[in-house]
This record gives C-alpha cells, structure tokens and sequence, in this order.
C-alpha cells in the first residue's frame, strides 16, 4: 500500500505518516520498485493506534510508550494503566489551568463596557503582570495566562 491509500485509510495526512517514521513512532518501510514506500497490514493498525492515542491527548513520548507496552507480549497491565492514570492527571491539571484562565478572562470582560470610549480594562489587564491569581505567560509568539506557580517555563 503506498502512502496516499494508507493516509486514506488511517485518516494520517501523508505528510504526518512520513514524520511518525523520521522520530520512530512507525519504523521505517520498504520500497518498491518504483522506489516508493510500501506500507503493510500492520502498518496500518500501528497508525491508527497512533491516531487514536493522539486524540486522547497522549505526547509522543507517551505513545512511545504505548506502542512499546502494546507490542510487549509480557507487559502488565498496571504499567498501561498506570501511563494512562498519570495523563489523566496531566489533563485534569490542564482542565484547570484553562478553568482558571477562562474565570480571570471573565472577569476582565464584565469589567469592559464594551462602548465607543478607548479606556478598556482587558487591555489594561492583560498589560499587567499578574491578574488575580494569574500569571501571564509569553511562549512562541502566543500569549497565556496560568495560575500562580503553576507554569513551567
């Protein structure tokens, strides 16, 4: 199977497909004559693994792991379940964090008239440091709020 019909069939773009394989997440494939590669049975199940682990908002290297337990024929379970109850951890933290930014952006609006006049408390908010509670992050271009000592730089 070439890497059109396998992006096709995992719902991959063939662009991912090809970055899973460069950091190891699919090992790297035969080619065929034509020299392009060629995708087997196992590489699609492998795929779609990976698809469904990034939907739950697993990181790479926790779908590493993952893939590595799913293959370990001698695995335990308690260590599957252990990865996932950590990144259920990691989610409720974030559940949180944007829990508390939505909360501290509240707040900004209902102070905002939201008139014609130029004054405006959200501007004026987001200029300060800290907003109740909140810490205001800068990071790639993006700016973030999170609550007081939780931000890892």
């Amino acid at each position: 199977m070439n890497i059109g019909k396998l992006s096709h069939a995992v719902g991959i773009s063939a662009k991912m497909i090809r970055y899973y394989e460069q950091i190891g997440l699919i090992p790297a494939v035969g080619r065929n004559n034509s020299g392009y590669r060629s995708y087997s049975a196992q590489d699609v199940e492998r795929l779609k693994f990976i698809r469904r682990s990034r939907s739950l908002g697993f990181s790479v290297a926790e779908i590493t792991d993952l893939l590595d337990l799913w293959n370990d024929k001698k695995r335990q379970s308690a260590d599957v379940k252990k990865l996932a109850q950590n990144h259920i951890e990691k989610l409720e933290l974030r559940i949180f964090e944007l829990q508390k930014m939505t909360e501290t952006l509240q707040d900004l609006i209902n102070c905002c008239a939201g008139d014609h006049r130029p004054d405006c408390p959200i501007l004026d908010g987001l200029q300060t440091a800290e907003i109740e509670g909140t810490e205001l992050h800068h990071h790639n271009d993006t700016l973030s709020l999170s609550p007081l000592g939780t931000h890892k730089a």
